[in-house]
């Protein structure tokens, strides 16, 4: 498949579990580590998985030191008043506000979707950004180009419910205390693998890898 109509898609299926998270009950956000993680915005309770036992299920996460891809990041910045409307405002940048960009001029996405978390209580400030092959000509005033260096990182490879994701973030910073090295920027979220599948329905959590990376030296 085309890797710009991959990512379209898997930017949509994202949004459309946005949506889901934000018409289900509330839930307060995780304030776990010092970002706001995507888990509660991003978790859908599939009906037919209700076993208690699933729920206590530890995620796989596997801790890698490595090297950022040198990428070009197309982003907007936004806040929200509320938790509940983090999801909607996401799905306005992703879908309609850079893909208007993307489309206006003729660039492709070449890798999955990216968000930063700034903030871990209202108001939630995020900048949402997807890789592009080059730089617009022009860019409307609320977005903005973030270039990614080959810098050093640890990668936090997670598979699991998105609920436990905060999980990633702590296992990474003690891996990273443990190899005495500092974090020099802030951690960011890459949803690597489609959470939905051919057929509409949620994919095992179990095998949807998401990489929480932080940046090192």
């Amino acid at each position: 498949m085309n890797k710009t109509i991959f990512y379209c898609i898997s930017l949509f299926f994202i949004i459309l579990l946005f949506t889901a998270c934000n018409s289900s009950k509330n839930t307060e956000p995780n304030t776990a580590g010092d970002t706001l993680s995507a888990t509660d915005r991003l978790l859908i309770k599939n009906p037919d998985t209700k076993k208690e036992n699933d729920s206590e299920r530890p995620p796989i996460i596997n801790l890698t030191d490595g090297v950022s891809r040198k990428s070009i990041v197309l982003v907007m910045k936004d806040s929200s008043s509320t938790y509940e409307r983090i999801g909607g405002k996401l799905g306005n940048i992703f879908l309609a506000k850079l893909g208007g960009i993307i489309k206006k001029n003729k660039i492709n996405i070449t890798g999955a979707p990216m968000v930063w978390y700034y903030t871990n209580k209202a108001p939630y400030f995020f900048e949402a950004g997807v890789p592009i092959d080059k730089k617009p000509a022009k860019l409307p005033k609320q977005a903005a180009i973030k270039y990614l260096e080959k810098d050093s990182v640890v990668i936090a490879h997670f598979y699991g419910p998105y609920s436990l994701l905060p999980q990633a973030y702590d296992a990474a910073k003690l891996y990273i205390a443990s190899k005495k090295k500092k974090i020099t920027g802030k951690p960011y979220e890459i949803y690597v693998d489609d959470p939905m599948g051919p057929d509409g329905k949620p994919n095992d959590p179990y095998k949807v890898l998401t990489d929480v990376v932080f940046p090192v030296n």
